[in-house]
């Protein structure tokens, strides 16, 4: 079982991801307060140990906050999470795809993008089944679909 590291928010596109302590999902929109609503993109996630892989690989050490993700998770790996449900706390979020890093990554550490380029180090994207309130401290766990 893993942990839910860290949550932020964006209040409109391309600004300052906002961390908090506690947010609430609303299901088929995501989280509430951030910019990216509806659709299948709803909340991202990255994994704290991908991120810590990126940094070794670069020599940096960014705060994971750069990869402008929504939630930070440690010990849950998401590759291969496409089609697979994202348990935090009481809410559930179903897994579409991973999430491809942009050009901001290289203008925050050059190179990073490459070194973000492999399958799933981006982290992952998906849609709010579930919604209720999320911590930070919250257990995640990945499971099938259908459980």
């Amino acid at each position: 079982m893993g942990l839910l590291e860290q949550i932020w928010i964006k209040r409109f596109r391309g600004g300052p991801m906002d961390p908090m302590a506690e947010v609430e999902l609303d299901a088929g929109l995501g989280l509430r307060g951030n910019a990216n609503r509806g659709g299948k993109r709803q909340v991202t996630i990255l994994e704290r140990e991908a991120w810590e892989r990126h940094m070794a690989a670069t020599g940096g050490s960014l705060d994971p906050a750069v990869r402008r993700a929504n939630l930070l998770v440690a010990g849950c790996d998401l590759s291969h999470a496409r089609g697979k449900v994202l348990h935090v706390g009481s809410c559930r979020i179903l897994i579409h795809g991973e999430t491809r890093p942009c050009e901001r990554m290289d203008e925050a550490l050059p190179g990073l993008r490459d070194v973000m380029g492999v399958p799933w180090g981006g982290g992952a994207f998906g849609e709010v089944l579930d919604g209720g309130t999320i911590r930070v401290g919250d257990p995640v766990v990945i499971k099938a679909k259908d459980s």
